[in-house]
């Protein structure tokens, strides 16, 4: 039987069992199962060709494998996956998914996925499914017929993969259907679902963090925009229910003294977000949906490596997915100093509570990738779980501090930083990077600028026409760039020019150095006072540079 078909034989306790009993493990059943996989992995991926670029031997025991297995990032395997070279591979790929890695130098990264990857990700999804829709009973409310607006990216991206295992288990209708979906740009697919929820309502929403706060934060706008004839057209549209709910969603609008809201209109069952940005807008979408958010952790090479729980307090990584290893963060920063420092890891087990982490994995099941570093922080928050698990509860920080991701649309290296700056022909001496937010938390790139001595006269034209000329050249460099403004109503960019002088100055008069990328906010603020310090002396003294 599938999903669906256990719900109508009200096996609701065979459903838990099944999908979320992962979560009554203990740490020490939990490490056995990841043992075991490993143990398999392992023998599968040390003799392949990937794995002899690697080691000229297979290690006995896992000890032995983290200790001959250097960390890897993706350049390591890019000359094998990009040339899709499956005889290379551990075992037989069935599919290929693929994502961004970074704007210009390298558009694009892809990761094989074998039956047995592909097997893991359904039993993983429908667990997901399941926490975000359990009642206090742990009963899912999911039925046959609900209607879903799905708000990821299509195939080849791994969120794509949703709608297939979907079909198979359960009898869901996505607004709008996969098929039409899927001939569809991104915006035009939830633009259309949306208008189809407003016609026929929406039990269930999967959805980048940052989209969702994007047609909340405009649902209003949304239901007053067109002539008066357009609205009724739209009203036309609707189920009797849906009439029915929006005009009593209006009448208690109004009787408030506010703007409609989108838990008005619906009666979601479960709002499952993932994405770069989602702390920062999971209690406004709680606020705004009246459904309290299911975060969960996926990337293209690593499939779904965590979920949240009943408690919506922190994510618990599924244990038969990856390997998983973890970086302490003072060891990232000592690496950063020097790089020839080879990094710590820890395992599951090993993790202590208010401390921060890279993550790095070993995919299971035949996978490619090898202590690979994912390039994302977490924060152990408890390693004993809460009232719903014992398991270690993890929560994402962000991506590494010399990546920029905004709202999971594009990545800003200090690499593509430098390209933009090198062909938009702007001699700039210095620059600063910080991921920063506005006052709804929406994320954006802060630049802070020191022009060359010899073009201080293009100060003249202001920060505003250097801002878009320098994003000219980052639309070039990354076209996803380009939908944070279009599709969110982001302004990915602000642009701030220090004095004349100030970097050299700061490290001179204090000796500190500030990293380009994401700076600490110490570093950064001492730096800011610095360069207005300097600003009032040379007014003082009548100089100008």
């Amino acid at each position: 039987m599938n999903y669906g078909e256990k719900i109508q034989k009200k096996q609701f306790r065979e459903i838990w069992g099944e999908y979320c009993n992962f979560l009554d493990l203990s740490i020490d059943e939990y490490m056995t199962i990841q043992r075991r996989l490993m143990q398999e992995q392992i023998q599968l991926w040390s003799p392949s060709g990937i794995g002899r670029k690697f080691l000229d031997h297979t290690p006995e025991s896992i000890e032995d494998f983290r200790n001959a297995m250097p960390l890897t990032t993706y350049e390591d395997y890019a000359d094998i996956l990009l040339g899709k070279k499956e005889e290379m591979m551990p075992m037989q790929p069935v599919l290929w998914l693929q994502t961004t890695w970074e704007g210009g130098k390298h558009p694009l990264k892809v990761a094989p996925y074998t039956q047995g990857m592909l097997d893991t990700f359904r039993g993983n999804l429908m667990s997901v499914s399941t926490l975000s829709s359990v009642d206090e009973h742990q009963k899912t409310t999911l039925r046959n017929g609900d209607r879903v607006l799905f708000g990821l990216a299509p195939l080849p991206f791994v969120t794509g993969l949703f709608p297939l295992v979907f079909e198979e288990e359960i009898d869901f209708r996505f607004l709008p259907p996969v098929k039409e979906a899927n001939k569809m740009s991104f915006g035009e697919r939830n633009r259309k679902g949306f208008s189809m929820g407003m016609e026929k309502g929406i039990d269930v929403f999967f959805g980048l963090s940052s989209v969702i706060h994007y047609i909340t934060v405009n649902f209003a706008n949304m239901l007053k925009s067109g002539s008066s004839q357009g609205k009724l057209s739209k009203i036309a549209k609707m189920s009797p229910t849906m009439i029915f709910r929006f005009l009593c969603a209006g009448y208690r609008a109004k009787k408030e003294g506010r703007d409609i809201l989108p838990r008005d209109l619906f009666q979601l069952k479960a709002l499952v977000c993932a994405g770069t940005d989602t702390g920062s807008y999971k209690a406004s979408l709680k606020e705004a949906w009246g459904v309290n958010p299911l975060e969960i952790f996926a990337g293209t090479e690593v499939s779904i490596v965590g979920t949240e729980t009943q408690s919506r307090n922190g994510m618990v990584f599924f244990p038969d997915n990856c390997f998983y290893e973890f970086i302490p963060e003072e060891d990232i920063r000592q690496e950063r100093e020097d790089p020839s420092f080879q990094p710590r890891t820890f395992l599951m087990d090993e993790l202590v509570a208010n401390h921060n982490y890279e993550l790095a994995v070993t995919v299971f099941k035949g996978g490619a990738f090898a202590r690979y570093r994912v390039g994302d922080m977490f924060r152990c928050i408890s390693a004993a779980g809460d009232s719903t698990t014992s398991l270690p509860l993890l929560v994402y920080i962000d991506r590494v501090s010399d990546v920029i991701d905004i709202a999971g649309f594009t990545r800003i290296t200090e690499r593509s930083i430098e390209d933009v700056i090198r062909l938009s022909g702007i001699a700039i001496r210095h620059w600063i990077a910080k991921k920063e937010y506005d006052s709804e938390r929406r994320p954006f790139l802060h630049l802070y600028i020191e022009m060359e001595p010899e073009n201080l006269h293009l100060m003249a034209i202001g920060r505003q026409l250097i801002k878009e000329h320098l994003e000219v050249y980052f639309k070039y460099f990354d076209a996803d760039y380009n939908d944070l403004k279009k599709m969110l109503g982001i302004e990915p960019l602000q642009i701030d020019i220090l004095k004349c002088g100030t970097v050299e100055g700061f490290y001179e008069t204090t000796g500190k150095f500030t990293r380009r990328m994401n700076p600490s906010e110490f570093d950064l603020h001492d730096l800011l006072e610095f360069d207005t310090y300097r600003a009032s002396v040379s007014d003082r003294e009548g100089f100008h540079e």
